[in-house]
This record gives structure tokens, sequence and C-alpha cells, in this order.
């Protein structure tokens, strides 16, 4: 199956994005942060929590919450955190993405990993789903001064890899993933989950509406 796909001229490497994109950790997450709204009488919008997705510091969630939730905010947040990361540690990969990752691999260009988030965090996810060895280098939050839609990260991965960025392809499920990818000059499929389906996408930007399914030759645009 991986001998069919043909790589596209130039193309040398894909860098992925992780959350949303590897593992579905956004939906999780958005969904807990609903409930906890909902037991306070509040109601968290999509929209809004859209706006933090792939980034930092761009929307607060505390915020739409009663003054005493707020007052209570390192017990709360524990609990929250807690149940979020058991959550997601009971679930698999976005179906489809390790075959994909794998026939990267397989066809001879090279993978890395530019994420907003820690290093901890993603390590460890990728250490449960025995991930690590395949990716050759990682930009996280850790390693820059600017992340997402800053192009920083995506910049770091190219030169960790020595690699121009116009040889690589990113693989982002966000709008500021997605940005950011751009602004730094490589090819973009977007494969959007749940929470960033309804995302204002351009329509010149290639995206997947049925994930993985299509194999490493859809990421590819064989």
């Amino acid at each position: 199956m991986t001998s069919a796909v043909t790589v596209p001229q130039g193309l040398r490497a894909v860098v992925f994005d992780f959350d949303g994109t590897i593992l579905d950790t956004e939906t999780r997450e958005f969904h807990h942060w609903q409930q906890l709204y909902r037991e306070h009488g509040r109601e968290l919008l999509l929209s809004d929590w859209q706006r933090g997705i792939g980034t930092w510091d761009a929307f607060d969630p505390w915020a739409g919450l009663p003054g005493h939730v707020q007052a209570d905010r390192e017990n709360v947040r524990s609990r929250l955190h807690d149940t979020i990361v058991s959550d997601i540690a009971e679930q698999d990969l976005r179906p489809g993405v390790r075959a994909v990752l794998e026939g990267v691999k397989a066809a001879g260009l090279r993978l890395a990993l530019a994420t907003s988030s820690d290093r901890e965090w993603v390590t460890g996810w990728m250490r449960q789903h025995d991930l690590l060895g395949l990716f050759e280098v990682m930009a996280t939050r850790d390693d820059v001064r600017r992340v997402k839609p800053d192009p920083e990260l995506y910049l770091l991965a190219a030169e960790r890899l020595g690699l121009r960025p116009e040889e690589c392809l990113a693989v982002e499920d966000s709008f500021n993933g997605a940005t950011a990818a751009v602004a730094a000059g490589m090819r973009l499929v977007v494969v959007p989950n749940d929470v960033t389906r309804t995302q204002p996408f351009p329509a010149e930007w290639r995206r997947l509406e049925d994930g993985y399914a299509g194999g490493l030759a859809a990421v590819l645009g064989d």
C-alpha cells in the first residue's frame, strides 16, 4: 500500500501537531470544562473555546465561572485536571493516524512534531502509545518564546531537521496551528476534529473531512 503512494515533488518531511491531531485531547478537555460550567449554571460556548485551541492565553475559561469557583481555583483546577487526564488515558489515538505515521516513515519521509504543549505532557502520552521512536525531532512550548499561531515552532522543527520549511508538510487540526504552519512557509493539510471542525479555515487550505480514513495518500494529497 505504501509503495503506491506518490510523494509530492520536493517534500522531504511531515511535521505533525499533537493535541487534537494525533491524540484528541481537545474534545475531551472541552467536554469536561463544559460540564463544569453547567454545574454552575453557565454555558461554555464552543466558539469561545475554539479561540484557545492550539495556543495559550487566547481564551481564559475561568473568567466565565462564578466568583466562588474562581476563589477555589486551585482545588477546582486539580480535580478537573485529574478528571481530564483520566479520561484521555482511556482513549486511543485518532483512527488511522498510527498507520499514517508509520506510512510516512516507510515512504522515506522524515517525521517531526511541533506542538504548543510542553514536552512533559506530549512525551507522556507518546510514551503511552509507543510513538516516541517514530519522531526524529520535536519542537515544544519549552523550546520557543512564542507558540502558535506564531510560526516559531514550525520554523524550529524545520531547522532541527536541517530542511527548508517549504520541504515540509504540516498536519494540523486547528486554526491557530494551521495559521502558524502557513506563516512558516510549510505546505499544509488540516485534519479537523469534533471541536475544530467549525473553525473558519480558508477555502484554500486543504482539509480532510473524514480524518485519516484515506490513509497516507490522502494526507499527501495523492
